[in-house]
């Protein structure tokens, strides 16, 4: 599949699979040079901006060694982007850890998955279809 991108500096990387063939996120990195104090969250630009097909939706999601090593985790994973948008793709990051973190320019910094996904139309009805589940939630499927 082929989607455009555009890159915003010169000399800048498209996004990469580490493992192609296997992985299901590419690697976005940091456009710039940047700290996050413990409990502070900072919007890191990427130094991409894409146009997604209608059909697909792009999720930023974390890099597992950043969260379990440092406590790094994207603030609203998973990032939505809409097929409409046309800006950089920036990543907030928040810092859950006890130091700060430093980043630095073309650091890895979360990943980018690319979904397809359908539109829905809303049937009101006055009952649901029934399930095994039913309305159990929150804890209460059985399972602690």
């Amino acid at each position: 599949m082929e989607i455009q991108i555009k890159l915003l500096e010169e000399n800048w990387e498209c996004p990469a699979y580490q493992h192609p063939g296997e992985d299901a996120g590419m690697d976005l990195q940091s456009r710039v040079d940047c700290t996050i104090n413990p409990g502070e969250f900072v919007q890191v630009p990427t130094g991409i901006a894409i146009a997604l097909p209608p059909g697909l939706v792009g999720y930023v999601n974390p890099r597992s060694g950043l969260a379990r090593l440092y406590g790094i985790t994207v603030l609203n994973a998973d990032g939505v982007i809409d097929s409409g948008y046309r800006g950089e793709i920036a990543v907030i990051l928040i810092n859950h850890g006890s130091r700060p973190f430093s980043i630095k320019k073309g650091d890895r910094i979360a990943q980018l998955i690319i979904h397809r996904f359908e539109q829905v139309q809303w049937l009101p009805v006055t009952e649901l279809t029934t399930s095994a589940r039913q309305d159990k939630g929150f804890g209460q499927s059985g399972k602690q």
